[in-house]
């Protein structure tokens, strides 16, 4: 592993370089408005700007950011990785990012290049492409040809809401086993298992018609993940027991029923964070305390 020492003189000499070699503009438009948000709300966990300092929150965000195409994350990153940022120092997987960034005419990435060494062959992790559809349900056990139909349906709309269709996968099986008849003892009601306040928030008139039900669950779970941020455990948290539990209790309730479900959604999306629209709602005002909290819990 090369010696970084010279990293502790970048930040001036990362400012001249940025001087002489601007970043490339972006495209104005959607795509340009996304890679921006993505790339500040990063910022802001990397440095600890108005939110407790989240090195890995900041890394999943500048991945989204990269694997969107952002030079400007692909740049972060590979500065992150080299500096051992919260993350571990890795000068090929850096190199990868720099190379990245350095192929769009990003120059500062491409100086960087001299540093960092060869990339890796192996493409980041948080770059891949997700499994296939037809192979993100094959761990699932469907009691009946109806069963799975139904869960064609969640597949089939989850992208309409930004959602990943394994993480809504997980949602209905956790909430009603894909039953669209499902009646809990608080009258939670369908497949995604809707309140009436929840179904009457999102405008689900007919809670026990398969459709609408799965769009109601899916505008909720959309809105709790903008909620916090994309924090998984949080946004199921909330689904179960309510944002407004979770932000009273700084974090996961003390609910033996909700710790479970939490963790059988976990268990079956596999990751902690989920992309999410920021433009959706603000976040939780609880959330730089839940945080903070969970940062301590998790160290």
């Amino acid at each position: 592993m090369r010696s970084f020492a010279f990293l502790r003189f970048w930040p001036v000499a990362a400012m001249a370089l940025g001087a002489v070699f601007p970043a490339p503009t972006l495209a104005a438009g959607p795509e340009a408005e996304h890679w921006r948000q993505l790339r500040e709300e990063a910022r802001a966990y990397e440095h600890g700007e108005g939110v407790a300092k989240d090195p890995m929150k900041a890394y999943t965000l500048y991945c989204a950011a990269a694997k969107a195409g952002d030079p400007e994350a692909r740049y972060s990153l590979g500065w992150m990785i080299a500096n051992g940022r919260g993350v571990p120092r890795d000068d090929a997987l850096a190199a990868y990012f720099f190379a990245l960034a350095a192929e769009q005419g990003h120059e500062p990435s491409r100086r960087m290049l001299r540093f960092v060494g060869t990339p890796t062959d192996q493409i980041p992790e948080c770059l891949r492409d997700p499994p296939a559809a037809a192979e993100q349900d094959d761990d699932i056990e469907f009691a009946s040809e109806q069963q799975r139909q139904f869960a064609e349906l969640v597949k089939r709309l989850a992208p309409e809401y930004g959602i990943e269709p394994r993480l809504a996968l997980a949602i209905a099986r956790t909430e009603s086993n894909f039953n669209p008849r499902a009646v809990s003892p608080k009258n939670a009601q369908g497949l995604m298992q809707l309140i009436p306040e929840t179904a009457a928030r999102f405008n689900v008139k007919k809670p026990f018609d398969p459709e609408q039900n799965v769009r109601g669950g899916l505008a909720y779970l959309r809105w709790l993940l903008a909620y916090f941020r994309g924090d998984v455990a949080l946004a199921a948290a909330a689904y179960n027991a309510g944002e407004g539990a979770v932000n009273r209790h700084l974090g996961i309730p003390p609910f033996a029923e909700t710790r479970e479900y939490v963790k059988r959604i976990l268990e079956f999306f596999r990751r902690q964070e989920h992309p999410y629209d920021a433009s959706v709602t603000d976040p939780s005002p609880e959330l730089p305390k839940i945080l903070r909290r969970l940062s301590r819990v998790r160290s």
